[in-house]
């Protein structure tokens, strides 16, 4: 046998390279490697970064800067499987780096990922696809992004998957995306609830809450509560209550059944079925402060429609809210406030709050939390409203002190809130006298000056309800209430210049207000208010005439009128006519003024201090106006006795002569009275200038200030208005004809005033030359109207104005033109008087001061037209 030879291997062939085994530590290194051409190299460097981004944020920034993201959002559309699962797993761990997600937008990948998810890929790849879209899904864009590129729909049918992650993630991203209306609305067209309601029985308890999250959010519509319902959700959802434990989702559940709730048709389902009841005992003996708040919201939400507070009402619901309002916890307490506040609409359950609800929400009011006090004053408002037996039973609780302490509160709700209450109770006399007792009026500055308009609102609307009567308005005076009242009315806000409105008109029920509001520009502000089509209301109307017709002096100056029912009280005075936006000076302020040659300013005054002479003291108490009269005899008996008679302190009471006879009627003094007592009793010239002064002195006033500037300041007296008066009252009120009562008046009057006076004199009829005298007497431009003694037409207008008031006459006040004023009455016509039917309108007369006194002319007549005009 040969020998046998060794046959010698054969060299590789020089064009090929020789495998080399390459080892790393730079991932710089690896991300070049993913520009390679080969699989499996591509597969390695894929696997290392893939490990590397696994290690932290600070590894997927570093993969960022190195450039990786690039050439691997090329390795999605890869022809070699693991090259692409491989990529597809580093960009779902990369995509939870806000800069990657960023640049992934940018390069526009989302076909590429969404096209992992087709059905012929591995699970894997569905996992990280995924969960490479739930990170992308956390911002808008992305959101946008994955919409747009039709990735809704993969992702609901991957919710059917066998792998738990693909389930987590595709849930998560699709309630990402139902955050977004129109997404939800796509979702139902898709049928998406179904898969979802199967994720609930999931053994993994975060896809069982990321289910109910995204329920919560899609039972907001209307279509998707019906899906829900038509797939048993409901069923699902009450089971998930029953079961302890799964008392992690039981909030979650709650609040995807508050949704469910809002339908009148799901809501009787429920009740049906008997789980409406399971519902509320669930809430009622919970011991988790989170799950009964969320019950409560529940029933709040379903409460708002009417059919659904019946059907509550009918499961006793309110037993429910009222053991809630028991609970230690806030947010329980405030919770159920709201729903007490919501269910309330409900008759029956106002009434059933009167005995069990009120008690409790009245605690609330004085807890430490700001929020518990605002909801619990939210439910009061709500029960108190139109309900008498609730306001009284908050009154009996001890509600009044801590509502009026909420007053001063931080919070606007809470406020607004207390204030409504307060209105509210004070509808009630008993209740508003209590309220008032409580320095109401203090309290309510402040939210008078709020900035909120809700707030301003309410505070106004308080104001009306409890100014109601003097000591309440003094009250809110003296605290400086009035100016930020008056400057609501200029507000913006529609509500808050109709509450104003109203405050201002029940604060101007008096003349001191009245006079006050008008001083601080109330009336300037509602006139400016109501020549706006948009912004007067009927309550600005009101106010402003209720201003004028509580001031009248003012009213007469601007207008030039006053009806029959503005009746002249004492302190009343005619300025003469004023413009419009021109302020009336008060009564004191012009009484400090010097004469001058302007218009004499009128003043009608019946009060005195002087006590009545003696032969009427048992006569005085006939005339039932509560006021003393003073004969001139008196007043000249007070002159010899150096007696004066300042304004500042109305009349004094002088020592009465009991030896001197009083006089009786014509006892007003004048000039020629004086002289002709002095001539009759033989004094010599001296005698009468001395008697002369003294009387003057005595009958005129001194202005206020002098000698006792530390007194209170009083309206001049008129001692002749007062017998004016006095006289009026005896002998013209007595008669039963209006028509002869008018005329016996008119002449009284005119007798008064120097007498009838012809057309053709009236030019020598003197009256200015009296005018200024008494001026100069009285070294002041207001003339009591009792000193008059020679009296013009707008003179005489007045005096038979305020007498006429005096003794119940109804009679108007015009002013016209040139010195001209009138007073019109209404007469019936004699001649209808005892027929049947219907009479006509009563027929309007001047009344004839001057020419012919007691004339009566018809209002249209030509005559009239000459006494008004001529």
């Amino acid at each position: 046998m040969g020998k046998k030879i060794k046959k010698e291997a054969e060299p590789p062939p020089k064009d090929v390279f020789d495998p080399l085994t390459i080892e790393s530590k730079k991932a710089a290194t690896v991300v070049l490697m993913l520009n390679s051409p080969e699989e499996e190299i591509l597969a390695k460097a894929c696997e290392a970064i893939y490990r590397f981004a696994l290690k932290g944020e600070e590894n997927k920034a570093t993969l960022l800067e190195l450039g990786a993201v690039e050439p691997l959002t090329k390795l999605l559309t890869h022809e070699d499987k693991i090259v692409r699962r491989n990529a597809t797993m580093i960009f779902g761990i990369l995509a939870s780096n806000n800069d990657v997600k960023k640049l992934l937008r940018e390069l526009d990948v989302m076909n590429s990922i969404i096209a992992q998810l087709a059905p012929e890929e591995e699970v894997v790849i569905h996992e990280f696809a995924s969960l490479c879209l739930a990170n992308m899904s956390a911002e808008y864009t992305g959101k946008v992004q994955i919409f747009e590129h039709g990735g809704l729909e993969p992702l609901i049918r991957l919710l059917a998957s066998p792998d738990p992650d693909v389930k987590k993630n595709s849930i998560e991203c699709i309630y990402n995306l139902v955050q977004d209306f129109q997404c939800r609305a796509t979702l139902q067209e898709l049928n998406a609830v179904p898969p979802i309601l199967d994720l609930l029985k999931s053994e993994y308890p975060i896809i069982q809450l990321l289910a109910l999250k995204t329920l919560g959010v899609i039972t907001n519509d209307k279509e998707a509560r019906a899906m829900l319902r038509d797939n048993q959700g409901m069923d699902h959802l009450l089971k998930i209550l029953e079961t302890k434990e799964l008392n992690d989702l039981h909030i979650e559940a709650l609040s995807v059944i508050a949704n469910c709730l809002e339908d009148m048709d799901t809501l009787v389902l429920i009740q049906q079925t008997g789980g409406l009841k399971k519902l509320l005992s669930f809430a009622e003996n919970s011991t988790i402060p989170d799950i009964q708040k969320n019950a409560a919201k529940a029933i709040t939400k379903a409460a708002y429609d009417p059919e659904n507070r019946k059907l509550f009402h009918e499961q006793e619901v309110e037993k429910c809210l009222v053991a809630l309002l028991g609970s230690e916890n806030d947010g329980t307490k405030i919770a159920a406030s709201q729903a007490i506040s919501v269910m309330c609409e409900n008759s029956g359950s106002k009434e059933f709050f009167n005995n069990q609800g009120i008690p409790q929400l009245i605690q609330s009011l004085r807890s430490d939390s700001e929020e518990v006090r605002e909801a619990a004053a939210l439910a009061l408002a709500n029960l108190t409203t139109c309900n008498t037996a609730n306001a009284n039973a908050a009154a009996e609780a001890d509600g009044i002190d801590p509502l009026i302490n909420i007053l001063s509160s931080k919070r606007d709700g809470a406020i607004s809130n207390a204030a409504t209450v307060l209105a509210n109770m004070a509808m009630q006399e008993p209740l508003r006298v209590s309220i008032q007792n409580h320095n109401v009026m203090h309290a309510l500055i402040s939210p008078l000056h709020s900035a909120n308009t809700i707030v301003q609102s309410k505070a106004a609307l308080m104001v009306a309800a409890t100014a109601c009567d003097v000591e309440a308005r003094t009250e809110l005076r003296n605290s400086g209430g009035l100016e930020p009242l008056v400057e609501l009315l200029r507000s913006k806000n529609a509500e808050v210049r109709r509450h104003a409105s109203w405050a201002v008109m029940v604060c101007a029920n008096d003349e001191l207000m009245a006079v006050e509001l008008c001083r601080l520009g109330a009336l300037d502000i509602l006139e400016e208010v109501n020549l706006s089509v948009s912004r007067k209301n009927k309550f600005s109307e009101a106010a402003y005439n209720k201003l004028l017709n509580n001031y009248l002096s003012l009213k007469y100056s601007l207008t030039g009128y006053l009806s029959s029912s503005n009746i002249i009280s004492d302190g009343f005075y005619d300025y003469g006519q004023i413009n419009p936006g021109t302020k009336l000076l008060p009564l004191k302020d012009l009484c400090l003024q010097e004469p001058s040659d302007l218009r004499a300013v009128l003043l009608v005054n019946s009060k005195s201090d002087v006590s009545p002479p003696p032969s009427m003291e048992d006569k005085s108490s006939d005339i039932g106006y509560g006021r003393s009269i003073s004969s001139s005899s008196s007043l000249r008996r007070a002159s010899k006795e150096k007696t004066n008679f300042h304004f500042s302190t109305g009349f004094g009471s002088p020592t009465e002569d009991k030896s001197e006879p009083t006089s009786g009627r014509n006892t007003a003094l004048s000039k020629s009275t004086t002289k002709e007592k002095g001539s009759r009793k033989g004094r010599g010239k001296r005698e009468e200038e001395k008697v002369k002064e003294e009387e003057e002195v005595a009958t005129a006033p001194k202005l206020a200030g002098e000698g006792s500037p530390d007194k209170e300041w009083y309206p001049p007296s008129d001692p002749d208005f007062c017998v004016y008066v006095y006289e009026v009252t005896k002998s013209i009120f007595p008669i039963t004809n209006i028509k002869e009562q008018i005329e016996a008046l008119a002449k009284y009057v005119a007798e008064k005033m120097g007498g009838k006076v012809s057309k053709e004199k009236l030019h020598d009829f003197s009256w200015e030359l009296h005018i200024s005298e008494l001026k100069f007497q009285l070294k002041s431009n207001v003339i009591p109207i009792g000193l008059i003694k020679k009296g013009i037409f707008y003179h005489r207008a007045l005096l038979f104005k305020a007498l006429a008031d005096k003794i119940g006459i109804g009679c108007s006040l015009v002013r016209g033109e040139y010195g001209r004023a009138w007073n019109e009455v209404k007469l019936m016509n004699e001649s209808r008087k005892g027929l049947i039917g219907a009479l006509p309108p009563p027929e309007v007369y001047i009344v004839d001061l001057m020419f012919h006194p007691g004339g009566l002319m018809k209002l249209r007549s030509k005559e009239a037209d000459l006494y008004r005009y001529l």
